[in-house]
């Protein structure tokens, strides 16, 4: 997978609360594929990661939601954890930054309660996705038809349920990422 992404900018856009491993692994997985990836957040500095309700280590923010623009990013991560996207759903700053990739048919790859912030940028009507399981009904009243699978792909959209789901999800990741922008059918 070396050199799959060079050339590639990918932003991962997270907040205070993300799950470590969910952050972690997918940013492991871009760079070994040869993308340059850069965290972005609402705060500069450092944010706050989580091993489930324990706190983890805190990482590095390269660029806040003000410096960031959205095109200069060929994809999207937005890792779970519980405080993070509801936090970033709160933040018209994060959610203006993950609607354009999508009107831009952008991949995004979203984990466990990532979806939240696709949610409110009203990003998921017509779209097959997964989840962590308390966001199904959330989803579903959205207009997503939600399915518990460990990775689904959508037209660019890859979503998954939780940590042990991180093998298949980077695996799409990498692989819609690779493709670029997605066409998606009018609705």
């Amino acid at each position: 997978m070396v050199d799959t992404l060079k050339g590639r900018r990918i932003a991962i856009v997270a907040a205070d609360g993300f799950e470590q491993v969910e952050l972690i692994e997918p940013q492991r997985a871009l760079v070994d594929a040869g993308a340059t990836v850069e965290v972005i957040a609402p705060k500069g500095g450092q944010i706050q990661g989580m091993n489930h309700q324990e706190k983890g280590d805190k990482i590095n923010v390269d660029k806040t939601l003000d410096e960031a623009r959205p095109d200069d990013y060929a994809a999207l991560v937005l890792p779970g954890g519980v405080a993070n996207p509801d936090f970033l759903r709160t933040d018209s700053r994060a959610v203006g930054f993950v609607k354009s990739f999508m009107q831009e048919k952008k991949p995004v790859a979203a984990i466990c309660h990532g979806p939240w912030t696709l949610i409110e940028a009203d990003a998921v009507r017509g779209r097959k996705m997964t989840s962590w399981p308390s966001l199904k009904t959330d989803l579903r009243n959205a207009g997503a038809n939600w399915v518990d699978q460990d990775v689904v792909v959508d037209n660019g959209l890859v979503t998954s349920r939780k940590p042990g789901d991180l093998s298949a999800f980077c695996k799409k990741m990498i692989e819609e990422f690779r493709e670029g922008k997605h066409q998606r059918a009018a609705q």
